[in-house]
């Protein structure tokens, strides 16, 4: 279970003071979760931080995500543990601006969001963790190596024969030519 209540109802908080926020998930939880992200583990997990009053509605969420997740290695399969320690802003705004048109941007601010009846703090953690967890994880020492299939008998094709003019250098050398026309050649008529 997390270490205190995850979902806060916003409207009864006081906004005298900041409120410090901890949600540290038990066993069960992180194995859920690790199974949610499609990870091999979480051994530690936690979210701590405060949530600041602003202005005369909004607030932010100013937190440490912390985490230690196990991975497979995207080359050879074996475990990969990683630490993470993510700083998070999220600013829950009641006056949200709502996007125009048909085509919108994303701002340049990402943090900010509309503001919730309820923060559940579960999911801010569920979300940063997606975002931090590493995309290629690799096992000390693990190499790519590039893979070579053609059917037996023919050369199989390379990086460098996928090269746009390799076929015309290819051309040129089949031909017997030094890439210089025979005007080039510096024989006068």
């Amino acid at each position: 279970m997390p270490s205190e209540d995850a979902t806060l109802a916003l409207a009864r908080l006081s906004r005298a003071a900041d409120r410090p926020v901890s949600v540290t998930p038990d066993a069960q939880a992180r194995a859920r979760l690790a199974d949610e992200l499609g990870i091999d583990g979480l051994r530690k997990l936690r979210l701590e931080g405060r949530l600041i009053p602003t202005g005369k509605r909004d607030w932010r969420l100013e937190a440490v995500l912390g985490a230690t997740v196990v991975q497979p290695c995207v080359v050879t399969a074996a475990p990969v543990t990683t630490r993470i320690d993510e700083p998070l802003t999220r600013r829950y705004l009641a006056e949200m601006p709502e996007p125009e048109g048909d085509e919108v941007e994303m701002p340049e601010d990402d943090s900010a969001e509309p503001l919730p009846d309820t923060l559940d703090l579960l999911a801010v953690l569920t979300e940063a963790l997606a975002l931090a967890l590493p995309p290629y994880p690799r096992a000390e020492g693990a190499e790519l190596r590039a893979a070579v299939f053609a059917p037996p008998g023919v050369a199989p094709m390379t990086d460098e024969d996928a090269k746009p003019l390799a076929g015309l250098a290819a051309l040129r050398d089949r031909l017997g030519g030094t890439g210089q026309s025979d005007d080039d050649s510096g024989e006068g008529a």
